[in-house]
């Protein structure tokens, strides 16, 4: 029993999921620490497009056609297809993204197959012919590595712990017809409710603008959409802005929300408390702007300006709409 399987999502749209990507990017990595063949699997009705992006950044991918992942939930489909997968490719380990699918896969997968799981994967490493895997627990204030005991087993990534790399060469996609109905109850699709959003999700944001306890109110919180539209970024914030009813949940960035990776994080009226840190501390570039010198977030921003939010920030967006032509 040797490799590693990557389990691909797939877009509303068709495309490959930007985390699957990124998984498929851990695996070659791993593979180039001794980690054998790493291969992808795309379960769906129609997984052609799907796989041939998948294959750019995997050598082989198995395209699995399953008409029933049309208009039921796709994890428990994906779970007893992928199940016969590992069955035929006696892979050592699985990998799947830490999304919401890919959390409810890897729990079908471990209920199917027996295997253990270690799930958010913050960091990955091959060590004595097994992954060890970083995780961060207690609300961020502690990283753990852990590895499994056996043979096998089951591993989630975080998205953007790891940047898609593309392979120099596309890798090869093979159609693969697996016989027989499913065995599991399938959940049926009653509605599917697209969320309003900008052009790009957050996590896939180059700017974001982000707002926490400090801008005090609803009201407040315009500031941040207005500088994030003037910078053609992405509005995020923190636990605390989603829980006064700020903003939706699925904006919120940290432990117990998204994780992002942008080039630029504006961070307003955020303390930097640990739970947020690990949310966007991979950011390229992290400029904060607090009224307390000594908030958490002044030991790891790249700037800090200390002065009121609703003087600096307001001056940044003039000096945009200025420069832009903009009154």
């Amino acid at each position: 029993m040797a490799g590693l399987l990557v389990v691909a999502e797939v877009s509303a749209d068709g495309s490959l999921a930007r985390i699957s990507s990124e998984v498929a990017t851990a695996a070659q990595q791993l593979r180039a620490s001794g980690a054998g063949e790493a291969t992808g699997v795309v379960v769906a009705a129609d997984p052609d497009a799907a796989a041939a992006e998948l294959a750019g950044y995997i050598p082989r991918v198995l395209a699995v056609a399953e008409p029933a992942a049309a208009e039921h939930a796709w994890a428990s489909i994906a779970a007893e297809r992928v199940a016969e997968i590992v069955k035929r490719e006696q892979p050592s380990h699985i990998l799947c993204g830490a999304g919401p699918d890919g959390r409810d896969v890897a729990g079908f997968l471990s209920a199917l197959l027996g295997w253990g799981v270690l799930v958010n994967a913050t960091a990955l490493a091959w060590t004595e012919g097994k992954p060890t895997v970083e995780m961060s627990a207690f609300g961020g204030k502690l990283v753990t590595t852990s590895t499994f005991n056996g043979d096998e087993g089951i591993v989630t990534i975080r998205p953007n712990v790891v940047a898609a790399e593309a392979l120099p060469a596309t890798g090869s996609v093979e159609t693969v017809a697996l016989d027989g109905s499913l065995a599991q109850p399938t959940v049926t699709v009653a509605e599917r409710v697209a969320e309003a959003r900008a052009a790009a999700p957050i996590e896939e944001a180059r700017v974001i603008v982000s707002g926490g306890r400090g801008v005090g109110s609803l009201d407040g919180f315009r500031v941040v959409e207005e500088l994030a539209a003037a910078l053609g970024g992405a509005v995020g914030a923190t636990r605390a802005a989603v829980d006064s009813g700020w903003i939706n949940y699925s904006q919120q960035i940290g432990q117990t929300g998204k994780i992002v990776k942008p080039r630029l994080y504006l961070a307003l009226g955020i303390s930097g408390a640990i739970q947020h840190k690990v949310g966007m501390q991979t950011a390229e570039t992290i400029v904060a702007i607090n009224r307390d010198a000594d908030a958490p977030i002044a030991e790891f921003a790249d700037l800090l300006v200390v002065g009121d939010l609703f003087e600096v920030a307001p001056a940044i967006l003039a000096e945009l709409r200025a420069r832009s032509g903009r009154t």
